[in-house]
């Protein structure tokens, strides 16, 4: 599982890093200052979370106990991730205000995701 995480955190990293360039540099311009914030915001979570993958993968590969909590916060953290960010970034591209009703569910995942890490902290046994 270390492994996977640290991947998928490492494509969310880098692509919360392109995604920050890309609104700098190409959407400035073309889309609303209101649409850019919105942007921004799916890109900084993004990357706030993908260090978290990382830390879940660097709890993972250091614990010897079941770490079926941290399991399940990573894939949290993967979760929100998708939709919070996910929708955060079509909905300012596309301006279709549905999707923000979307978006609290990939929050409730990152404040599950941050729970369930916190619930695994105080049973890690190394």
């Amino acid at each position: 599982m270390t492994q996977i995480f640290v991947t998928i955190a490492a494509i969310f990293g880098g692509l919360s890093v392109a995604a920050g360039a890309f609104a700098s540099h190409a959407l400035r311009e073309k889309i609303s200052e209101r649409s850019l914030e919105i942007f921004e915001t799916g890109a900084r979570y993004q990357m706030y979370h993908a260090l978290a993958l990382l830390l879940v993968a660097l709890l993972i590969s250091h614990t010897t106990s079941p770490q079926t909590a941290l399991v399940a916060s990573g894939w949290l953290f993967i979760i929100g991730i998708a939709i919070f960010s996910g929708s955060l970034y079509a909905l300012s591209l596309t301006g279709i205000k549905i999707l923000g009703a979307i978006t609290p569910l990939g929050g409730v995942a990152f404040i599950a995701g941050w729970g369930v890490l916190a619930f695994a902290a105080l049973n890690l046994k190394s």
